[in-house]
């Protein structure tokens, strides 16, 4: 009786289970299986698309643009935002609330409205250049936008809270237990921060900057206002491939290297946190 209870309540769990297993495939694991299919097909099973890839130089420097520009935003998020975090972690309750309404707000205006607003303040005629040349630092407008530095000040904009706002979540779980020991022992606030928080908060800061690193991957909207077509990314060139050439195979074996980077990112992650864990 007892075993026949426990598979009709199996029964019945497979059955409830059933439509969420069979909508992860269609939705997530049968667009990637097609994409894969893509890449290796002529219509034969063949290599010859990442040959292609791989032999031409335009692929090349576009995946290496990509990897650096995204190395560049996530090397800046870090720089701006592990101090942003340590900050709002000594603040009163009040004020670290007030701060995080502060960075949760760019969340509440769509991408591209922010994304074109950086042209109002950076453009030829924006509000920093008529600063610079108002002060007489410079004679004639900077070239802030429509090259790397354009596109980097966008993402980095972007991706700032996706980096804050994990982080911020690691450092409220620490035990302040910790540092008033440390503090009770005689340790200076930077002996506590060097030799005992920072260590504490390093495979968060490897978790967050990994983050980061995989969106701006990703990136589309910001490249191709900011870059004004001078800065193409993996994304835009998959436009490219996929609405103007078209070649889906060539994109599909693209996306699959872009996928694969990102699987590797995340067992290097994986691998940090291990041992900061040990």
């Amino acid at each position: 009786m007892w075993l026949a209870r426990m598979k009709t309540v199996k029964l019945r769990f497979a059955v409830m289970l059933a439509p969420l297993v069979l909508f992860v495939l269609l939705t997530f694991d049968l667009p990637v299986l097609t994409m894969l299919g893509w890449s290796f097909s002529n219509p034969t099973p063949t290599v010859r698309h990442y040959l292609y890839v791989f032999e031409t130089p335009v692929y090349l420097k576009v995946i290496g643009k990509t990897l650096r520009i995204a190395s560049l935003t996530t090397i800046s998020c870090v720089i701006l935002g592990y101090p942003l975090v340590y900050w709002l972690r000594g603040l009163s309750p009040r004020g670290r609330s007030i701060c995080l309404v502060l960075v949760l707000l760019p969340f509440w205006i769509s991408i591209l409205i922010r994304t074109y607003a950086w042209i109002v303040i950076l453009g030829n005629d924006g509000i920093v250049n008529r600063v610079l040349i108002a002060m007489r630092l410079v004679h004639q407008p900077v070239q802030f936008l429509y090259n790397e530095l354009g596109v980097l000040i966008g993402m980095v904009n972007v991706l700032l809270p996706f980096f804050v706002l994990p982080l911020y979540a690691a450092f409220s779980r620490f035990d302040e237990r910790c540092f008033q020991a440390a503090a009770s022992l005689g340790g200076s606030r930077r002996a506590i921060f060097w030799r005992l928080f920072l260590p504490m908060s390093g495979p968060s800061v490897a978790a967050s900057a990994t983050l980061v690193f995989i969106l701006s991957l990703g990136f589309y909207i910001t490249p191709a206002v900011l870059g004004g077509g001078n800065v193409t990314m993996i994304a835009n060139m998959l436009d490219v491939l996929i609405n103007t050439l078209p070649r889906w195979e060539t994109a599909a074996a693209l996306s699959t290297i872009l996928m694969i980077t990102i699987l590797i990112l995340y067992m290097v992650n994986y691998r940090l946190r291990s041992g900061f864990s040990n």
